[in-house]
């Protein structure tokens, strides 16, 4: 069992989670149930995997959830893309946090090889 506060894989998730909550109050409203809805819950979905398979009692239960975490942050980089062509975000901001959410794949992915 890992300590999923101590992860720097859990800490760079929890931060993209915030940002994400910060660009996304920025957009329409009548994104409400829609795209900001989406990016939030795919956001949240990383860290929350991350601290559920930490719970886990074996290496390859864990990984599962850190596969899930990845599609999550996949998923999380594709509703980015639509928001930039929707012009919701300039393309700075698109820039600035696609960088954060592919290195976190990296890590995550990194992480999980280790655990193989």
């Amino acid at each position: 069992m890992h300590n999923f506060r101590k992860l720097d894989i859990w800490i760079k998730s929890m931060s993209l989670v915030t940002e994400i909550y910060q660009l996304t109050n920025t957009f329409p409203s009548s994104e409400r149930f829609g795209l900001i809805s989406q990016m939030q819950r795919a956001a949240v979905s990383i860290p929350t995997n991350i601290a559920e398979g930490s719970a886990k009692t074996s290496n390859k239960d864990f990984a599962r959830f850190l596969e899930i975490s990845i599609g999550s942050s996949l998923e999380l980089e594709t509703e980015l893309t639509i928001a930039l062509n929707l012009k919701y975000i300039d393309s700075m901001n698109f820039e600035n946090i696609l960088n954060k959410n592919i290195e976190l794949q990296k890590m995550i992915t990194g992480f999980k090889n280790k655990l193989d």
